[in-house]
């Protein structure tokens, strides 16, 4: 299976933003959680026994708990080509999820399948809404419903009642089949770039309504523009118009780098204080203390680059009266 752009922009926008995906695990599977519950990303990668008796790797796009009343294993594919056989490799990742998860009693293997869905990215008039895996057994028949979120029905509109932030990067599928035209007609491709610009304004909108915080908007709108870029990429005039739409100061990689190095240095920490403390404690604390230092560099390097003391604030969800001290050191440096 060949890994796309698509897959690495839901798995990124999963893994910086990961509270977004609630609004769309309730919209998938009609539930009614809050966004308040805790989310623990599980391990994507996993090894398919083929019949030859050798393994192959298969990288999931997500697979994830959510702890709320009860706690319930998800998981979801992003699908961009639809080519009749994402069914089948939804039940061998599901087997093996759910295998990894076994339960072996006297005389009984228990396996719990997690909650399984698919984001088309594209879809045909034949996409069904719902995928069903049947399972005939010696002991009776079992089967499971995979339902189909399709991205090009939603509406910007839709989007934002239903708070489906996660599904903006991937909005521009709605207008892949008319980009020759857009190309050739400045005045449809304008009104392309308004709807941008609009979707951009109600992020900010949302922002300070406290719906979102500044990381996970700057990280819509990169993994827009990743998205934009490829999908685009034989059409200059689509892709610079609706990029340029976009436009506004985006985080750089860099910075997320930093956040992700102090998450790392942070485990480190917590694994070797775990060891003197208690694992789980002790690793807690670790990420915390290094994610503190890392919110701190980053800080600095935002400041440096000329953001105000508020953006920063914001953005590194650090005090803003810690933020101001960093900056009167950052002016006495730049002394």
């Amino acid at each position: 299976m060949v890994n796309t752009p698509y897959d690495d922009v839901f798995r990124t926008l999963l893994t910086d933003c990961t509270a977004l995906i609630i609004p769309v695990v309730n919209e998938l599977f009609h539930t009614s959680y809050t966004g308040k519950e805790t989310i623990h990303l599980l391990q994507n990668e996993h090894f398919i026994k083929l019949p030859d008796g050798s393994e192959q790797e298969r990288i999931t796009d997500s697979s994830f708990e959510i702890l709320g009343r009860e706690r319930k294993r998800y998981h979801v594919e992003c699908q961009s080509t639809e080519d009749g056989s994402m069914i089948v490799r939804m039940f061998e990742y599901d087997t093996q999820l759910a295998l990894e998860n076994r339960e072996v009693t006297a005389g009984a293997l228990v396996v719990h399948f997690p909650d399984s869905a698919i984001v088309a990215l594209r879809h045909t008039k034949n996409t069904p809404e719902v995928m069903t895996v049947m399972i005939r057994t010696p002991g009776g028949e079992v089967s499971y419903a995979v339902p189909v979120l399709k991205v090009r029905q939603y509406t910007v509109e839709e989007i934002f009642e239903k708070k489906l932030y996660f599904l903006i990067p991937f909005h521009i599928f709605v207008y892949e089949k008319s980009f020759k035209e857009l190309e050739e007609n400045s005045e449809k491709l304008a009104k392309l770039e308004e709807e941008y610009t609009a979707i951009v304004n109600r992020l900010e909108e949302d922002r300070k309504n406290g719906d979102l915080n500044e990381y996970e908007k700057v990280t819509i709108l990169e993994m827009s523009d990743t998205v934009i870029k490829h999908l685009a990429a034989k059409y200059e005039k689509v892709r610079k118009g609706v990029g340029e739409s976009m436009g506004g100061k985006v985080l750089e990689y860099e910075a997320k780098d930093i956040l992700n190095r102090g998450r790392a240095e942070g485990y480190l920490e917590g694994e070797a204080c775990g060891r003197r403390e208690g694992r789980d404690e002790g690793r807690a604390e670790g990420e915390i203390t290094g994610m503190k230092k890392a919110k701190i560099q980053l800080a600095a390097k935002l400041l440096q680059a000329g953001n105000s003391v508020a953006y920063v604030a914001d953005l590194t969800e650090l005090p803003e009266e810690t933020v101001q001290k960093l900056s009167q050191a950052v002016e006495r440096e730049d002394e």
